[in-house]
């Protein structure tokens, strides 16, 4: 065995060091380098070449067995299609949410359609899984457990096996002996994903890989581990939740930014098909401090409820709090409302959420935070069944927003009739048959609306 060396590694900007320090001199974050070791160079036993030499692009074929679909709808559409042969996909998630409930669901569904599958488990053991199945109705001969969390034994029983599709539940609890370091640290998560990665390129299986997700929020391990799979896909919402919101944040066979909807039921994870119904009820106008507008994630478009809550505060600082949207945001529009529309909040604390745990970032939903903040504020409800969506400018003026059409179509299904949308879309959409649009050049004038 060739000599080790040993260097420093930054988790958070991947930068390589010979010496540690207490802080990163490249990203300035403390803390974050950890010990790596450089060894001799190892081959993955059983993988082969990937290609021998280099072809032309236009020669290279595409098989209809390149994707296989999952036989889950919501799944299929935040892959792309269908799972790719020889890919390697990594799912993370807070602890409970559904990541394995997922894999063992998509296992069962593969295995239907005379897939074979192997199942390494280095957190339940054989009896656990078999528990966790008998609950949600699955007993498949196509799926084969292992629970082990050496890596030599699980290379040698994919070598043995030959399986379609490997899950590897979790990626922190699988080590390689042939390393001097801690299980979950960042030198075998990265030799461990390596490893992982030449047997899915060389011996064409599909490998799915389970991750943790850290306080912070990112999946545990270095970001180098993101930036080699083929996919990375995130369960949002709460654990304690009925609801899960599964999301594609890199995906090299599809688009990015698709997600899919989940229940969590005692028998799993159901697809909710209409997402819409899930995070809006009824039209509005009851109340004061609620407003809707129509989001689009990835290629589908659905309805989501802002709820604001205005209040006098008794701090010195009033508190400003999201739940689901830009804090950053949040603050700027504040600063609009008060400069270009003559509403004071200065002295009131300001809670924005959107219901149902979704997440929104992107600028359309500006109009919506508006109106619920300004609603709660004087008092007054937003007019029943109208939708708002539109980008609000530091002058209080209305920005466009791309696919508002999909939008539209979206609410006019859920039953809203009155649109606020920006003066300059109403230039560029094909009307709507059923709402009626109402274009607002400045965010004073659609304040107007709440009488």
């Amino acid at each position: 065995m060739a000599k080790q060396k040993r260097i420093y590694r930054c988790t958070s900007c991947d930068g390589v060091f010979p010496q540690w320090m207490g802080r990163c001199p490249q990203c300035s974050q403390w803390n974050t380098l950890v010990e790596d070791i450089l060894g001799e160079e190892r081959l993955v036993a059983g993988a082969q070449l990937r290609q021998d030499v280099p072809v032309s692009l236009s020669e290279v074929e595409i098989t209809d067995q390149a994707r296989r679909p999952c036989s889950i709808d919501e799944l299929d559409r935040v892959l792309g299609g269908g799972i790719v042969e020889g890919s390697l996909v990594l799912i993370g998630g807070d602890p409970g949410i559904g990541k394995s409930t997922m894999m063992l669901q998509m296992a069962h569904r593969l295995s239907l359609n005379g897939m074979k599958i192997l199942y390494v488990s280095g957190e339940e053991s054989a009896v656990q899984l078999k528990m966790r199945s008998t609950r949600l109705g699955i007993d498949a001969k196509n799926i084969m457990v292992y629970p082990e969390v050496i890596l030599e034994r699980v290379k040698e029983q994919i070598t043995s096996i030959r399986p379609d599709l490997v899950i590897i539940d979790s990626i922190q609890s699988t080590f390689s002996s042939q390393i001097e370091a801690t299980p979950g640290s960042v030198t075998q998560i990265r030799y461990t994903s390596g490893v992982l990665m030449e047997i899915a390129k060389g011996m064409h299986i599909t490998v799915f890989v389970v991750g943790h997700v850290t306080k912070e929020g990112w999946i545990a391990g270095p970001k180098m581990l993101e930036h080699l799979v083929d996919t990375v896909l995130y369960f949002e919402g709460d654990s304690t939740g009925a609801y899960r919101i599964l999301r594609a944040v890199k995906n090299r066979f599809g688009t990015t930014g698709e997600v899919g909807v989940f229940e969590m039921k005692t028998t799993g994870l159901h697809e909710v098909r209409d997402p819409s119904s899930l995070f809006v009820h009824g039209l509005g106008g009851e109340s004061a401090g609620n407003s809707v507008m129509a989001t689009i994630e990835g290629s589908r478009s659905f309805l989501v409820q802002v709820q604001s809550l205005v209040s006098k505060t008794t701090f010195s600082m009033p508190r400003r709090i999201t739940i689901g949207s830009d804090l950053t945001r949040l603050t700027v529009l504040l600063a609009v409302l008060e400069k270009r529309a003559g509403i004071f909040l200065s002295q009131s604390d300001i809670v924005v959420n959107i219901a149902g745990g979704m997440k929104v970032s992107e600028p359309a939903l500006d109009l919506a935070l508006v109106m619920a903040v300004a609603s709660s504020a004087l008092d007054r409800p937003v007019p029943r069944a109208t939708v708002c969506i539109g980008e609000v400018g530091l002058n209080g003026e209305m920005r466009p927003v791309n696919h508002m059409e999909s939008r539209l179509r979206e609410a006019k299904k859920m039953g809203f009739i009155q649109a606020l949308i920006p003066e300059q879309n109403l230039d560029t959409m094909v009307s709507v048959v059923g709402v009626k649009l109402l274009g607002m050049p400045h965010v004073r004038l659609a304040l107007d609306v709440l009488g």
